[in-house]
């Protein structure tokens, strides 16, 4: 299952809902790829930097940071491979990619310096999941890892993660920027008479609230957009059919709840339609049932089993455990019913079950312990 995907992939992509433990998942995974001599790197989308928090480190950093080795030889791990940690920064990535594709440098310092490209670069709707997209693909041809493990934002945002081409081509392949590029001569001088009448007096309006150079700057953005990477659609294509490959698997993570499931079901569909590989499911936090479940506890085992162990509790603490040993078979029982609709639907992509754990994971030490109860198939 999941070790098959860490040893034969290039790129691991997790995604899931809020709260379900998709960061964790990503990072444990990250760790068990390094302790079987993979040479690593977690990448995140994720605002929140949770990620930095749970491999011991102060912060993520749009850099690549590998993880100290000694940070594992203290709390007993065995590490053969090595582990790097970066956060993604959207107008670097964005930079880089116009300092790669320029004809000249000259193209790149003008584009760079455009008063626009600021806010195109960091605000303009998918620009971040696309940038995310070309940063995946820069790195996973990189020779200095063998593998890539993405963690995406919540579920929602992942969606977007998908949809980034086809938004941002959108944004600068419509037919309102047409007519910017249509303004720009070749000399470089904005003019309104090489357009439609219609689409020269509504810029002739926007000019007069923004002023004259705002058109201008906008025009030469798109303009050097459209000449650097010879259309967006071509390259959006191509950037996107790179999830496609047989290197790239996602890991579709969740809870046991419904809503959770539902809504990795949901995206497990999507992955679907668009044709890039479901690699396997990973439900966190499962309720397992207690010992004994089947045959049942009574009262007096419930104190037998407390007095043998020295323990003295309050005369009705047999009744409590008994009540509290029913409830949990209950919830177990539940939490079954709730897989065996994601089993149904899941059309063949192995199920991992991680048990509901004492506490949060929060370190190297147990990040090694969740990664090694990934990559065994769980319970």
């Amino acid at each position: 299952m999941l070790a098959r995907l860490l040893d034969e992939k290039r790129v691991v992509v997790t995604v899931g809902a809020g709260g379900v433990g998709k960061t964790t998942t990503a990072a444990a995974l990250a760790v068990a790829a390094a302790r079987r001599g993979k040479r690593v790197l977690c990448l995140t989308i994720d605002p929140a930097k949770r990620l930095a928090e749970s491999l011991g480190l102060s912060e993520m950093r749009t850099e690549a940071k590998t993880v100290d080795p000694a940070r594992f030889a203290e709390v007993g791990v065995p590490l053969t491979g090595e582990l790097t940690a970066m956060m993604l920064d959207t107008k670097r990535t964005f930079d880089e990619l116009i300092v790669k594709y320029s004809s000249t440098p000259e193209k790149a310092e003008r584009l760079l310096s455009n008063k626009l490209y600021k806010y195109v670069s960091t605000s303009l709707a998918g620009t971040q999941e696309y940038m995310a997209m070309e940063k995946l693909v820069a790195v996973k041809d990189d020779p200095a890892y063998d593998l890539v493990i993405l963690d995406t934002p919540p579920t929602a945002n992942a969606l977007d993660f998908l949809d980034a081409p086809a938004r941002l081509i959108s944004a600068l392949d419509s037919a309102t920027m047409k007519w910017f590029v249509q303004a720009f001569e070749s000399g470089g001088k904005f003019s309104l008479n090489l357009i439609a009448k219609g689409a020269a007096t509504v810029l002739r309006t926007i000019g007069k609230i923004t002023g004259g150079g705002f058109l201008e700057s906008m025009a030469e953005l798109i303009g050097e957009l459209n000449d650097l990477f010879g259309g967006f659609k071509e390259r959006a294509a191509r950037v996107e059919g790179s999830l496609r490959s047989p290197e790239v698997a996602f890991v579709l993570v969740t809870s046991a709840s419904p809503p959770s499931i539902q809504e990795v079901l949901y995206f497990a569909e999507r992955l679907r339609e668009a044709n890039m590989p479901r690699g396997a499911f990973v439900v966190n936090r499962v309720r397992m049932p207690p010992p004994l479940a089947g045959a049942g506890v009574t009262v007096a085992d419930a104190e037998e089993g407390v007095r043998a162990r020295g323990i003295s509790l309050e005369d009705d603490f047999g009744e409590r455990i008994v009540r509290s040993h029913v409830d949990a078979v209950k919830l177990a029982n539940l939490d079954g019913s709730h897989l065996h609709a994601l089993e149904v639907s899941a059309s063949g992509t192995p199920i991992v079950r991680i048990p509901e754990l004492d506490t949060d994971v929060h370190d190297l030490s147990l990040l090694a312990s969740l990664g090694e109860a990934l990559v065994s198939g769980g319970v």
